[in-house]
């Protein structure tokens, strides 16, 4: 399991007509505030903050087609313009288990990211596609 160390930094939160919002630093827009998302924007806040990964070099909720289905990841990381890391967030209370291992390695199928990543905020398991097989990562790979 890798160990995420959250920065002190949190994601811009406000109430407007009801609902609770959170901003979203790389699509620079106010997404309704779900425990998925609040665990997506951690993360970023992460990579950003504590990794230095670049946030121009990651994508959120983006389109991807799988055989006719049209499915959306979470995030992708990328290095020299190549998928480097796709990340599955579940909200907290959603188990990391073989169902969200199985999606995100089909999401990769299309990807073919070196790194992927499960993760509901509290737990978070890599892997590093390694030829045909995949092997666990303990710490999230340097973006240098």
């Amino acid at each position: 399991m890798i160990k995420i160390n959250y920065p002190d930094k949190k994601p811009a939160i406000k109430d407007e007509g009801g609902k609770e919002w959170i901003f979203c630093v790389i699509r620079k827009r106010w997404m309704i505030l779900t425990p998925e998302e609040w665990v997506r924007q951690n993360l970023l806040l992460y990579f950003i903050e504590v990794m230095k990964y670049p946030a121009s070099l990651m994508a959120v909720e983006k389109q991807l087609m799988l055989g006719d289905l049209k499915k959306r990841f979470d995030i992708v990381l990328y290095r020299n313009e190549v998928p480097f890391m796709l990340i599955e967030c579940k909200e907290m209370n959603v188990p990391v288990n073989e169902k969200t291992m199985e999606q995100a390695l089909r999401y990769n199928i299309n990807l073919q990211a070196a790194y992927f990543v499960i993760t509901n905020g509290n737990n978070c398991f890599g892997f590093k596609r390694v030829g045909h097989t995949v092997e666990k990562i303990h710490q999230f790979p340097s973006y240098r």
